[in-house]
């Protein structure tokens, strides 16, 4: 009897420790469905109520119109219909009809990134005439970043990993980075090869206690501009490592489809100058993709053709477009991102970088795009070849392993910015920890 009970116990022991390890096994499929409930999360119900504040007497037939154009995003989970969480607000920014209905309700929303920017801009183009040098009007800053994970998001005890941004000190942009501290006794700097920099630290959770990780550091960020003619863009030597690398395709994001393909040949036919061909697909895209908040870019399988499904993308997406064509192309350029950092307006942001022969490495921010405010042609252009003294350079590529290597696969897969967390039952996903930053302008 005694053995017979042993059995069923040994039995009874191995189906429960096989259930548990099933239980733990990831999936990618089960994890991109759940990242898919979170960004859409609203019903019709919510999304009618939101526009009817603008347009009152807004129709289901004009919804389904709005849907059919992309301009109302939204799509079927678990055999319901349900919107972008920010579908209502990005309604208003996509579809130019309800872009002028909101103008005339609320008027032009105030932007004190433009703001600052209506200064900068011709302080860095006066200087760069003046000194015949294309990084100037330097500005000194400290940030604290802090990242709170949620109380009892993990249980009490376990191991949190945390990566958080921290900036690069390999730019010429970017100068006189400062460690000044850490919440952690031990942290790891990411090796400078790494194109993502990272401040890496662990922490144990503490029943009933949010788990906070924070950094302060000190940089300098200047202002770039080059005074770009076609005249002085020489031929490429194509047979660099440079121009192989840069003017290739890219798992997943940078991909030379038909269509690209296609439509970069358009955008350039009869043109044989590299910047002549950079400006014509910089003005195509600034013309035609209004900026509107952006779904995770996890959840999205090929960027660039999303953007031309849709008609709309925030900084990254933009970016990524202009990447892949410029590389189509035949012009090298590759992704930059971190924070813009203007007084009063931090937030993420993503630009990328062209090179031109006998120039080098050069800006470009394609949701910054051609300023409404410039007042002549330098500032018209001024961001292709150049870039405001308001930024934190965090990366310069996407989609890269961080240091130390992450179990689980990131919140934000392609991009890295408000940093990441996990522990050894998962990732922890965005809805479960929140970012700060505190700036301190010191000049």
């Amino acid at each position: 009897m005694k053995k017979l009970l042993y059995a069923v116990a040994v039995v009874l022991c191995a189906s429960a420790c096989t259930n548990k390890q099933e239980s733990k096994s990831y999936s990618w499929e089960e994890d991109l469905h759940q990242r898919l409930l979170t960004d859409f999360r609203l019903s019709e119900a919510q999304v009618k109520k939101y526009i009817q504040k603008y347009i009152p007497d807004v129709t289901d037939e004009q919804m389904r119109q709005w849907e059919a154009e992309k301009s109302l995003e939204c799509m079927e989970l678990d055999g319901e219909k349900r919107y972008f969480r920010n579908a209502g607000p990005n309604l208003f920014r996509i579809d130019s009809a309800c872009a002028n209905i909101l103008l005339e309700k609320v008027g032009l929303p105030e932007s004190k990134s433009d703001e600052a920017n209506m200064e900068n801009l011709p302080e860095i183009i006066n200087a760069v005439k003046k000194d015949g040098k294309p990084i100037v009007a330097p500005k000194r800053m400290r940030i604290t970043y802090t990242l709170t994970v949620d109380t009892n998001a993990v249980p009490a005890g376990e191991l949190i990993r945390c990566w958080l941004p921290y900036p690069r000190a390999d730019h010429p942009r970017q100068t006189d980075v400062k460690f000044i501290s850490a919440s952690e006794e031990k942290y790891t700097f990411s090796p400078a090869d790494c194109r993502h920099s990272t401040l890496y630290m662990e922490k144990r959770a503490v029943a009933g206690q949010p788990t906070v990780f924070s950094e302060t550091f000190e940089f300098t960020s200047n202002g770039e501009w080059h005074n770009l003619k076609p005249e002085d863009i020489q031929p490429y030597d194509t047979t660099t490592a440079l121009y192989k690398e840069y003017t290739a395709e890219r798992e997943k994001h940078i991909i030379f489809s038909p269509r690209l393909r296609e439509l970069a040949a358009k955008l350039t036919a009869g043109e044989t100058n590299p910047l002549l061909k950079a400006r014509r697909i910089f003005k195509w895209i600034n013309d035609n993709f209004p900026w509107a908040s952006a779904r995770e870019y996890s959840t999205i399988d090929n960027i660039p053709e999303y953007v031309l499904a849709n008609n709309h993308g925030d900084c990254g997406q933009v970016s990524l477009l202009f990447i892949t064509l410029c590389r189509i192309s035949g012009i090298p350029a590759h992704f930059q991102s971190g924070f813009m950092v203007h007084p009063n307006a931090w937030n993420l942001h993503d630009w990328a970088q062209v090179y031109f022969e006998g120039i080098g490495w050069v800006p470009v921010d394609q949701s910054f795009g051609m300023p409404t405010y410039a007042r002549n042609s330098d500032e018209e252009w001024f961001f292709l070849g150049g870039i405001d003294s308001w930024r934190l350079i965090v990366n310069k590529d996407y989609g890269m392993p961080l240091f130390p290597e992450k179990k689980y696969p990131r919140s934000e897969t392609v991009d890295f910015q408000r940093g990441e967390v996990e522990w050894e039952g998962g990732n922890l996903y965005f809805p479960k920890w929140d970012y700060d930053m505190d700036i301190e302008y010191l000049n």
